[in-house]
């Protein structure tokens, strides 16, 4: 059977342990390069600070230089964490992506601070800023339209160029806004899938079509670990695993040794990183094909944004090939949004 939804991908910009930024950086061309390649819809990059496994904080600057390394595939933020930012600078930005390469820039926004509190203080912002996301997100469509909803306030680059709004989220809150604005939804399952079926019904059931959509898109995030035997993959999971344990259980220069980590892991206290990675088709191509096909029909989404979490670039640019054999990728046909 085809694959009848299109497949995208969210690219964490790993930075592996025995990798450095320069590699990360230069290993996201290189997935969106196989992407475009293997007819993948869109490759997006979160925004995360300090955090040193993560190289796309400045995500906007990479989605530009991804941008100009590539010629058709759309790249996008998933996403920028709007209370991070002021809404007109944020427009200038996508709206200048955007006019640097038309028809190819996605703009995610999520409300979270992708950080922590210290971290969030760093950046100058108020802890308070995530409760006008709403305002914030109205804010920043007017300046991408034809009219500012800010009387006099324009974006340039950014007005009239109508780049396409998502709504990220985790929870019922994304959810419920996504619905009432009319903007299309994506899931964070890959690391958040507590809320996934009651956020995916709410958003279907509460959805007002707007100028942007007439109807609702959903995109539910899976992690994927393709590799040519279950072996193999079994032991990237394992591997994958241990590498969440350590950035989330150490903090102030503490080391941890992979044994320490699995011990960690092994107990309730470290039981959240399984959590995580709960919906995760990990297996030779024929066991991703099954896990996502049923992954679709569970969610009903209209697009699955794949996460491919081998530890280094290799691994990942592999998984994305096999994953994109197995699902017959350069056949499907598919809604663009």
């Amino acid at each position: 059977m085809v694959s009848t939804v299109p497949l995208s991908v969210l690219d964490l910009a790993i930075v592996g342990r025995d990798e450095t930024v320069a590699d990360s950086l230069a290993g996201c061309v290189r997935m969106a390069q196989r992407a475009e390649t293997l007819g993948y819809s869109r490759v997006w990059y979160a925004e995360h600070h300090n955090m040193s496994s993560i190289a796309s904080s400045a995500t906007a600057v990479l989605i530009a230089h991804v941008a100009a390394h590539t010629t058709t595939i759309r790249l996008g933020s998933g996403g920028v964490m709007l209370p991070n930012h002021a809404p007109l600078v944020i427009a200038e930005q996508f709206g200048t992506l955007a006019t640097l390469h038309p028809g190819r820039i996605d703009l995610g926004l999520g409300r979270a601070p992708g950080t922590d509190q210290v971290t969030l203080r760093a950046l100058r912002r108020d802890p308070m800023a995530a409760d006008s996301f709403p305002q914030d997100v109205i804010e920043l469509q007017g300046y991408l339209e034809d009219e500012t909803r800010v009387p006099t306030i324009h974006a340039t680059p950014g007005r009239g160029t109508h780049v396409p709004i998502y709504i990220l989220g985790s929870s019922l809150f994304g959810a419920q806004l996504a619905a009432m604005l009319g903007l299309p939804y994506a899931f964070a399952s890959h690391f958040a899938p507590a809320a996934l079926e009651a956020a995916m019904r709410m958003y279907r059931s509460e959805f007002q079509p707007s100028e942007q959509l007439a109807e609702p898109y959903a995109i539910a995030a899976v992690n994927v670990i393709a590799a040519p035997t279950l072996e193999e993959a079994e032991l990237q999971r394992v591997m994958r695993r241990r590498a969440l344990g350590r950035r989330m259980l150490t903090r102030g220069g503490q080391q941890l040794d992979d044994a320490q980590i699995d011990a960690i892991l092994d107990t309730p206290d470290g039981s959240f990183v399984d959590e995580m990675m709960t919906y995760t088709a990990c297996g030779a191509p024929g066991d991703v094909r099954a896990y996502l096909e049923e992954f679709q029909r569970f969610t009903a989404a209209d697009e699955l944004m794949t996460v491919h979490q081998g530890g280094v670039v290799d691994d990942r640019i592999l998984s994305l090939t096999l994953t994109a054999q197995a699902m017959d990728l350069r056949t499907t046909i598919w809604r663009r949004v």
